[in-house]
């Protein structure tokens, strides 16, 4: 039985929701857009291929990364069975390949344009848990980076969630949760009053 690998790999960019597509340089689907993926190398296990091929497209391997569903094959794919994984990764420390064939691109998730082998299913599918997500988890911590502002971290809730938030609420929730902590450093912001910087207690995944 044939058994493939895909990685809906998100990221923030521009206060956007983006996703990670492959531009197909062969059949089948010559063209069209595709997520990261591929089959099993001999003797490879599933985590070892998402791995894989979320640090071969960006570069990092440190961060989020989770199982998200088993799909009986999609599309024109060969693979009888395809495991889906999702990966956050903050914009700021990825490195896309840059060849013309097999081209990695950022694609914000709403519109995402048309893609091969069912991947829109995958990609919704994966945007639903996201979002469920950041209801009872700390995962935002892997679209920052170390250090960064509550603004920050809203705007990238808001990204996710696509609507606007109540700042002083959603300031209250996260740091009652005590998911984060301030780090007595500042950041200017224009002719604004310096900003307070914050940090994840954990850049781990945690439970709330």
């Amino acid at each position: 039985m044939a058994v493939a690998v895909v990685v809906v790999i998100f990221t923030v960019r521009q206060d956007r929701l983006n996703v990670l597509l492959i531009e197909r340089a062969a059949e089948p689907c010559k063209g069209e857009w595709a997520l990261p993926g591929g089959l099993l190398l001999p003797g490879e296990t599933l985590d070892a291929a998402a791995r894989r091929k979320l640090e071969d497209e960006t570069g990092v391997s440190d961060v989020f990364l989770e199982q998200l569903y088993t799909f009986d094959r999609l599309g024109e794919g060969k693979a009888e069975v395809v495991v889906s994984y999702f990966a956050l990764v903050d914009i700021g420390r990825t490195r896309l390949r840059s060849e013309s064939e097999w081209r990695p691109a950022w694609h914000p998730v709403h519109p995402t344009p048309p893609t091969a082998f069912e991947n829109d299913r995958v990609i919704a599918y994966a945007e639903e848990r996201l979002r469920n997500k950041l209801e009872y988890t700390n995962v935002v911590y892997s679209l920052l980076p170390e250090r960064f502002t509550l603004t920050r971290m809203q705007q990238t809730y808001e990204a996710i969630l696509g609507e606007r938030l109540d700042k002083r609420n959603f300031r209250r929730r996260v740091v009652g949760l005590g998911i984060v902590r301030p780090t007595g450093r500042f950041e200017k912001q224009g002719a604004h009053r310096p900003a307070m910087l914050y940090e994840f207690t954990s850049r781990k995944p945690m439970i709330l």
